[in-house]
């Protein structure tokens, strides 16, 4: 399955019944770290609790692994090439990177290209320090 780059984040949650409409709901994390905005609108992708991978030998197989929240795509020590996006509430550069997994860079701008080293990993988010810039 080919996921796009502008992927802001990803979270399982279920479809609920609300009078003559469905809702899905967007877990508080999201909107805390500054992923998602109250009031824009988004578009919206429902991937089925049974995700089909594809081998390379181009057989199905189903995933049959218990529904968990989605592990950081980095590791403490990771090196990293990230683009700062945006910057955050306390002065931090912001880069996504998979999954829109946001890495705070603290005095980074943006537009900054920069190799980081990550140095703590939480669940919603990373935070690397610059290693190199411009690269």
């Amino acid at each position: 399955m080919e996921i796009s780059d502008k992927l802001l984040c990803l979270f399982n949650t279920d479809v609920r019944a609300e009078d003559d409409r469905y809702v899905v709901e967007v877990p508080k994390r999201e909107v805390e770290a500054g992923t998602v905005e109250p009031g824009e609108t988004y578009r919206v992708a429902l991937i089925s609790r049974e995700a089909i991978d594809e081998s390379s030998s181009g057989e199905t197989t189903t995933q049959t692994t218990p529904s968990s929240e989605p592990q950081p795509p980095v590791e403490v020590g990771e090196l990293r090439y990230v683009e700062i996006e945006d910057i955050g509430k306390q002065g931090d550069g912001i880069a996504r990177v998979e999954r829109g997994y946001v890495i705070i860079v603290p005095g980074a701008e943006v537009g900054d290209r920069v190799k980081i080293e990550v140095t703590e990993v939480k669940s919603n988010f990373a935070v690397g320090e610059v290693i190199e810039e411009d690269f």
